[in-house]
């Protein structure tokens, strides 16, 4: 398939989930005013059920004032890593995420990261649930009074993202039954698992590698076309796995400003950031096909 110079295919359905997320959730309003600036990042760890079989370490990055976390309640973002990775070596990305008013957690996955014993490919399978038990953490960290995250998460507004095996993992979590709250997921290099994208609709962006030898831009494809959720597909031509996701290659600045705007538009329900997306601004050479996400220009 020829791509042009960069193709993002924004192929959505005009679904009532479109529109501002009060609207189709009854979920709580905006958490604050859409940040307009940047905020410093600050970075803690923690571990999800330490005494269990299955003990999560996770890297949180948030927004920062001096040593505390910033004043006002933050939507969520799940972050998961691929194989052979860690939760740090996608800071480029989380930080950036951070940085524009977002709370950001990477487990590290007991299985499937650099540093496990055991490593085994085949565990992402119970990795979904294992992103959950982080999330139900966070929710029970925001009212535990003296945590330094308490208070500042808006736990009504999540969003869940990935690379790779991550993607993998992002798509788990948006099977039947899943709530509301999660409203948005990014799945990069990644696709579909068994079971997903059921439930309440959410808004999906997928990221692939026109030239993936690892996980080949088909089976991103693949999963895209799974569902007529608002979607929308990012390709990158000639990029391979990930190397989009280091500052400076090409592609990073085009993956961070969409991938940011998805975020803003789901999560703050900023129009601005969506009209973004519907015309393709900070992408250059972005071309929008089908666009039906219900978003007024």
């Amino acid at each position: 398939m020829r791509m042009p110079r960069l193709l993002v295919a924004l192929l959505t359905a005009l679904l009532a989930g479109c529109g501002p997320a009060t609207a189709a959730t009854g979920l709580s309003p905006s958490p604050r005013p859409v940040p307009r600036e940047a905020y410093a990042v600050g970075v803690r760890t923690l571990t999800v059920e330490p005494g269990s079989a299955r003990p999560l370490p996770v890297t949180v990055w948030y927004p920062a004032a001096g040593r505390s976390v910033a004043p006002g309640r933050f939507p969520l973002v799940l972050y998961s890593h691929g194989l052979h990775s860690l939760p740090v070596l996608h800071a480029e990305v989380t930080s950036r995420w951070a940085a524009a008013g977002f709370v950001v957690a990477a487990p590290a996955y007991p299985h499937t990261n650099r540093r496990s014993a055991q490593f085994d490919r085949a565990d992402v399978r119970n990795q979904p649930a294992d992103a959950w038990r982080v999330i139900r953490h966070l929710i029970r960290l925001d009212g535990l009074r003296g945590d330094p995250l308490a208070g500042h998460l808006d736990t009504d507004r999540v969003a869940a993202a990935g690379h790779s095996a991550g993607g993998f993992t992002t798509a788990g979590m948006f099977t039947s039954g899943h709530p509301a709250r999660l409203r948005a997921g990014i799945v990069i290099a990644g696709g579909g698992m068994a079971g997903s994208f059921a439930g309440p609709p959410a808004t999906l962006l997928f990221v692939h590698g026109e030239a993936d030898r690892i996980v080949p831009w088909h089976v991103g494809r693949a999963g895209y076309d799974r569902t007529d959720w608002p979607r929308a597909f990012l390709t990158l031509p000639g990029q391979g796995h990930g190397e989009y996701l280091t500052p400076g290659r090409p592609g990073f600045e085009q993956v961070i400003a969409a991938t940011t705007d998805l975020l803003r538009w789901r999560l703050y329900d900023d129009p601005a950031a969506g009209r973004r997306i519907a015309t393709g601004a900070r992408l250059p050479g972005v071309t929008a096909f089908e666009d039906q996400l219900g978003i007024s220009r």
